[in-house]
């Protein structure tokens, strides 16, 4: 295709991608309580070969052509760093460091149950053929063991909003592991690149690389930045001028953390999380939350869809495996989350609450097994499995949060109300 077909096919796929995004995730949130993102997730897997490509084919082999799949994966790539941005603008340090231990023990624990069992259920899923012939043993365990240790920690933050949790050390807790989690589980993915032939610098260089930028952003970060949060205080607005830089700063760091073989979405939550509080923060989120979360976010979840197949999925065989996946994912992190925030002196509905929360791994997932597909890690059935997971996990968060934790908590005058409003992005408003 010429880059004018290019452009034409472009225009109509984003307006079909905000119709059924918007459409889907209205019906998630009116019907079944979730989070609009739920149903965008949703919408990206209809979109594809499973649901639109199998009932009409010839339409959605005319809105998404295979050469225009490196256009939208470009947008998608630049949707989900930015909407990582958003998240970082509204982490809160402070309850980072009251919590530190306790978000450690629950992220190692939700990390190292994960590993342990993936040793057990990745032999009996190579014997099925799901991952890649010239993988060994220890790198497809690798690779499956990330997969079920991954937190959505975006869909974490949406979920932690809309339940009331806002500022709450629950809340704080649980977005804190979910941060140490994600990056755990990216570290690991970075060794089993190394491993599957990229050459054991791309390990060295993503974990210093990841390592040295991190240190970097936490500590001179504010204090480089304090300049345009003082100039945003004195205008009370944020100028385009002042826009500007900080997009120039988000994209640099996107392409850092991408280049040193994390992911462009680390990047762009380590600056949002050093960004100055006040009204450089909330006049950004004002400015750039519309048009990340309603434009370019559905890009990453329809980038998604297109490569889910659940017809692959076509026996019993099959069928158990995927059952027994999410199993598997269910009971091995969130178990050894709700362990590991008992043991750290939590109360047994709150442990059982950050449980729930860290067992949703929606965005986070989807990031991690496109990059395994895109590598040959793992093939077309084994990803649509993943999806499925990375789905129901993410649906059952809210629900079971409110079951075991949330209806009582509010019962007792602990929380308030469920936050109704219609606001597509869920990070916390609250948190300066």
């Amino acid at each position: 295709m010429t880059p004018a077909q290019l452009s034409v096919v472009f225009f109509l796929q984003l307006a079909v991608i905000i119709v059924a995004c918007r459409g889907v995730g209205w019906l998630a949130k009116r019907y079944l309580g979730q989070p609009q993102v739920v149903g965008e997730m949703i919408a990206g897997v209809i979109l594809g070969p499973s649901l639109l490509g199998l009932l009409a084919p010839d339409i959605q082999g005319l809105l998404f052509p295979k050469e225009s799949k490196g256009v939208l994966f470009v947008g998608a790539q630049f949707g989900v760093g930015l909407y990582m941005f958003l998240v970082g603008l509204g982490f809160r340090g402070d309850h980072f460091k009251s919590n530190a231990v306790s978000a450690a023990a629950v992220s190692l624990s939700g990390m190292a149950a994960p590993f342990l069992l993936a040793v057990l259920i990745t032999p009996w899923l190579m014997s099925h053929g799901l991952f890649n012939e010239a993988l060994t043993l220890p790198q497809t365990t690798l690779f499956m063991g990330a997969c079920i240790a991954i937190t959505a920690f975006p869909m974490l933050a949406r979920i932690i909003h809309e339940r009331g949790l806002s500022g709450t050390p629950l809340g704080t807790l649980s977005l804190s592991a979910g941060a140490i989690d994600d990056a755990g589980a990216w570290t690991v993915l970075a060794i089993v690149l190394a491993t599957f032939g990229d050459g054991p610098m791309v390990a060295v260089k993503a974990i210093g690389g990841g390592l040295a930028f991190a240190i970097f952003m936490l500590t001179l970060g504010p204090r480089l930045l304090a300049p345009l949060g003082r100039k945003a205080e004195r205008e009370g607005k944020v100028s385009q001028t002042t826009l500007g830089i900080v997009l120039i700063l988000f994209l640099l760091s996107a392409w850092a953390m991408d280049a040193a073989g994390i992911h462009a979405v680390f990047g762009g939550f380590l600056l949002g999380c050093v960004i100055p509080r006040g009204v450089l923060a909330t006049e950004l989120r004002k400015q750039l939350e519309p048009f990340a979360v309603v434009v370019l976010l559905p890009m990453f979840f329809t980038y998604s869809g297109l490569h889910t197949q659940l017809t692959l999925v076509d026996n019993i065989g099959l069928v158990l495996v995927t059952l027994g996946i999410l199993a598997a994912s269910i009971l091995a992190k969130g178990g050894a989350c709700w362990a590991a925030a008992r043991l750290t002196g939590q109360d047994n509905a709150t442990a059982m609450g950050i449980g729930a929360l860290m067992n949703a791994r929606g965005l986070m997932e989807l990031i991690i097994i496109n990059i395994g597909l895109q590598k040959g890690i793992i093939g077309p059935a084994l990803f649509s499995m993943l999806v499925v997971m990375a789905i129901v996990t993410t649906l059952m968060a809210s629900p079971l949060f409110e079951l075991v934790y949330g209806r009582k908590a509010r019962a007792r005058g602990q929380l308030g109300a469920l936050n109704e409003q219609d606001s597509d992005f869920a990070e916390v408003r609250e948190a300066r």
